[in-house]
């Protein structure tokens, strides 16, 4: 069993994801039972990262379902392509066609329209599908997503039940917006991401920034780390650390000094009074410190 899980996180960290054994284990486990795995944590922690990292190594299509407030079962399941189905119609009224021959021809699969999860279920190699921020969905379609995890089958009234051959590999996260209900939770693993430690935020600096050196990773882990310990609007969350790592490479950055983390304070805070709150003193102290400690 140590050496599936230390398989998995050699394979996550080889596309680039520094998984602890309980992110690897949640994964493997996930593979192996078909389960899907429900991920929640703060933005920006990984979450998605996940779902795309599953499918590099599984080889396989990331099929990906963004969730929203409003989402309907027809933007997630299939709509029908309606402009192709009226010339049709012309076409078959002009050849002389019945209504009932029309029908038949619009009301097939060449002019169905598949979205993310009636295309993961119909194809061949099961997907990685990823339903990302579920908990911006309604409740109504909760428990239709719910239906479908279950069976991995739905029912087109014109065309009957469609069943996967092989079911996807599916990954939910959540952001916590919303209490996501007791009886999807059942249906799936669970994981929780927290924010990294000091460690794991510059091994994943270095991963996927690999221009950083390690004195301006470390850095910025240092000062992203003081960022989390106050009370902001937003949290940032790795993808804002790796966006600034970014940034500070473009810009020739071999450390970090008060005039450019000012200049590029964007990067990684998303809101103009959590700016305001480590601006002046603090700022200077704040970036004093990751400095001095390196």
């Amino acid at each position: 069993m140590k050496e599936e899980i230390r398989a998995m996180q050699d394979a996550m960290e080889r596309f680039g994801y520094i998984a602890e054994p309980e992110i690897a284990t949640a994964v493997f486990l996930a593979k192996e039972m078909g389960k899907p795995l429900l991920i929640e944590g703060d933005a920006g922690v990984g979450k998605t990262e996940v779902a795309k990292v599953l499918a590099r190594i599984l080889d396989t299509e990331l099929i990906r379902l963004q969730c929203y407030e409003g989402l309907d079962v027809q933007t997630a399941l299939y709509e029908w392509d309606y402009p192709k189905q009226i010339l049709r119609v012309r076409l078959g009224e002009d050849e002389g066609r019945s209504a009932d021959e029309i029908e038949s021809v619009i009301y097939s699969r060449d002019y169905l329209l598949e979205r993310p999860i009636l295309r993961a279920i119909t194809r061949s190699e099961p997907p990685v599908l990823l339903v990302d921020e579920v908990d911006r969905a309604d409740d109504g379609f909760e428990a239709f997503l719910l239906e479908v995890l279950s069976d991995f089958q739905v029912t087109i009234p014109e065309l009957g039940t469609v069943r996967a051959e092989r079911p996807p590999f599916v990954v939910l996260t959540s952001n916590r917006t919303r209490e996501i209900g007791d009886a999807l939770r059942r249906r799936c693993l669970y994981l929780y991401i927290e924010h990294p430690s000091l460690e794991k935020e510059v091994r994943i600096l270095r991963a996927r920034v690999p221009g950083a050196s390690e004195r301006l990773a470390a850095e910025i882990g240092r000062f992203v780390q003081a960022l989390r310990a106050r009370q902001l609007l937003k949290t940032p969350g790795v993808a804002e650390s790796i966006d600034w790592a970014q940034a500070l490479v473009r810009l020739h950055r071999e450390h970090l000094d008060v005039e450019t983390v000012e200049r590029t304070l964007g990067c990684i805070l998303k809101d103009r009074h959590d700016m305001a709150d480590v601006g002046g003193e603090a700022l200077e102290t704040m970036v004093g410190e990751a400095v001095a400690m390196g």
